[in-house]
């Protein structure tokens, strides 16, 4: 997925257009959504876009595909797409606009607490970065179950 959007941009694609040969994961029942990000920084200021692509409540005929595009956002604030919203068979999709989530402490604690908070017998992976945005400096955690 992170190849097809880098291709995409590289060929003059914008990101929604480099997400649309990408579908749901095709693991029935549940048809994990694929959550994808794309950051920019631009004269000191932040611009970012969350994408969702999901079957339609389980129907894998339809694809459902959310981006939510936020500029220049507050400092300290963040969003937040998780695959699903609870227990279930099939589990439920996430659902609506992205949390939004209070960016406190440093990367290490921030990672750790949104790891701690996810569900345990449904958690994977979690990527998580700092970016400073006057430098374009960055620190950069991924946390996965299955180290």
């Amino acid at each position: 997925q992170t190849d097809t959007i880098f291709d995409g941009l590289k060929n003059g694609l914008t990101f929604e257009q480099s997400l649309r040969s990408r579908k749901y994961e095709h693991d029935a029942p549940n048809y994990t959504p694929r959550i994808s990000s794309i950051l920019t920084t631009e004269n000191g200021t932040l611009h970012y876009a969350l994408s969702i692509l999901k079957s339609d409540n389980g129907n894998p005929d339809c694809t459902e595909r959310f981006t939510y595009t936020y500029e220049n956002p507050k400092n300290g604030d963040g969003r937040f797409i998780h695959t699903y919203t609870s227990d279930g068979n099939p589990l439920p999709s996430f659902e609506g606009e992205p949390k939004l989530i209070r960016i406190e402490g440093d990367i290490d604690t921030f990672a750790n607490n949104i790891w701690s908070w996810l569900n345990e017998e449904n958690k994977v992976s979690l990527f998580v970065r700092f970016t400073d945005i006057e430098t374009g400096k960055y620190e950069t955690r991924i946390i996965n179950k299955n180290k």
